[in-house]
């Protein structure tokens, strides 16, 4: 299966237009267990998100997943920090790219694959303004030719 294959459940829109993504991961998400729950519901957030790396572990924070309708007292945080599972190699590379000036890890994606929650997070280099307007000019193009393509093939 391909990354970010599955059901999808949350996509971070505005991470393709405010980043040049040039790598891509897919990680696990260690949770607690009215958290899952909620995420199979939707229930989650992933605009604000990123991803940190501590003491030579990825983090995913600022993720926010709603509190669980039924889970009472056993209720979790919804915007604390949740481990992602890599492998050691991925982020000890990761380290090494982040470093580099410019360079930020960002949930583009979480879903459900083979009945385990996954992220998928991008290796992102910021956008300059110049470089957002480039892009949405760029689509406009394709738009209009296309518009154009299909008005001619009638």
């Amino acid at each position: 299966m391909p990354k970010g294959t599955g059901k999808t459940i949350a996509v971070n829109r505005k991470a393709r237009h405010d980043y040049f993504i040039e790598e891509t991961y897919e990680a696990g998400i260690v949770l607690q267990g009215t958290e899952i729950k909620s995420l199979r519901l939707g229930r989650v957030s992933i605009k604000d998100a990123h991803a940190r790396i501590i003491n030579g572990e990825v983090f995913l924070v600022n993720l926010h997943i709603a509190e669980y309708e039924q889970g009472n007292r056993y209720n979790h945080d919804p915007t604390r920090s949740r481990k992602l599972l890599l492998h050691r190699n991925q982020i000890d590379k990761l380290i090494g790219l982040t470093q580099q000036e410019g360079y930020t890890l960002v949930p583009l994606k979480i879903y459900i694959k083979n009945g385990y929650a996954k992220v998928l997070i991008g290796l992102g280099r910021g956008k300059k303004k110049f470089d957002k307007r480039e892009d949405m000019k760029r689509k406009q193009m394709k738009r209009d030719a296309d518009r154009a393509l299909k008005e001619y093939n009638q």
